[in-house]
């Protein structure tokens, strides 16, 4: 063997040491592209979150003195019978809302199938009104409920029956305030939906279908089955931002009436901007996040007994 084909090689622990120059060099990078990102989430979500857990706190008049209170704040919310009351018409609202929403959204999408005509054209119309400006909407609806409107004069011409004061009542407040939004929010999901029902396999179904199954049971055994992520995504978002409704009740019924339909947003922001009770509100801002941090968690765990991902 020659001295050409002696092959050299270097010691690992040289390499090794060739390396760190660039993986220092690349840190550096990484760091300087990272680092407006980092800024802002320290700016404006952990420094303004970490300011609400105090001021949730303290007695925080947004002028006069403050003081630190501890769970004070806490305890008035748990004794005070308004935020019961605004607690309880939030639920409400997310047990009427969330499932009537998914309903709709996964009806309408298994309906707007392949075969039907003009389907991109009824996405584009589902989908409006989640693009039209919620207090056009809600304005649009405001005309509707009130007393001589489009469903009371509807009701009077075709049945001669009066319609219910549905803004105006305690009881029918909140279904109103339910029906706006389901009508304004139901196209996000429905656009969810449509696109996991066009990655179920067409050919699945119709062996099926020469099989003798009926649409029930291909939807129950192959459909739903393959869907479950988009719906265990279309729930969980739903969830989340039904316990933060605050513009479609503020706008349509002001709360009202008394506070049949206040939601917890709305009792934050009465309480933070009406009454400059800044510790109050913060402190039922962190109800709120606690309340929705727990039914989402209660929902991951859950998920693994019905979503699927490996269909």
């Amino acid at each position: 063997m020659g001295a050409a084909d002696v092959t050299t090689v270097a010691p690992p622990g040289t390499l090794r040491a060739g390396r760190r120059p660039a993986l220092r060099r690349d840190g550096r990078y990484a760091g300087i592209f990272l680092a407006p990102s980092v800024i802002g989430l320290a700016v404006f979500t952990l420094f303004p979150t970490a300011m609400a857990l105090g001021i949730s706190l303290s007695d925080w008049p947004v002028f006069g003195e403050r003081k630190f209170l501890g769970l004070g704040n806490y305890s008035h919310l748990l004794h005070d019978p308004v935020f019961r009351r605004v607690v309880l018409n939030t639920a409400l609202f997310v047990v009427l809302y969330v499932p009537l929403n998914v309903v709709v959204s996964l009806g309408l999408a298994t309906w707007l199938g392949p075969k039907i005509k003009g389907r991109q054209a009824f996405r584009v119309l589902f989908f409006i009104p989640v693009m039209t400006p919620m207090v056009a909407n809600v304005m649009v609806w405001r005309l509707l409920f009130q007393p001589g409107g489009l469903i009371d004069g509807g009701l009077q011409s075709w049945f001669g029956i009066d319609a219910p004061n549905f803004l105006g009542s305690s009881s029918w407040a909140m279904p109103a305030v339910v029906a706006m939004s389901i009508w304004q929010g139901f196209g996000y999901n429905f656009l969810v939906f449509s696109a996991a029902l066009d990655q179920v396999p067409q050919s699945q179904l119709e062996s099926a279908q020469i099989d003798g199954a009926s649409a029930f049971q291909r939807f129950r055994y192959i459909v739903w089955p393959m869907i479950t992520p988009s719906l265990f995504f279309a729930t969980t978002m739903t969830l989340i931002t039904s316990f933060q409704v605050f513009a479609q009740p503020f706008i349509l019924t002001q709360g009202g009436p008394g506070v049949s339909t206040q939601t917890i947003v709305m009792f934050v922001y009465n309480q933070g901007w009406q009454f400059l009770n800044m510790g109050l509100a913060a402190a039922a801002g962190w109800v709120l996040f606690v309340i929705i941090m727990a039914i989402t968690a209660v929902q991951f765990f859950g998920q693994r007994k019905w979503v699927h991902y490996d269909v």
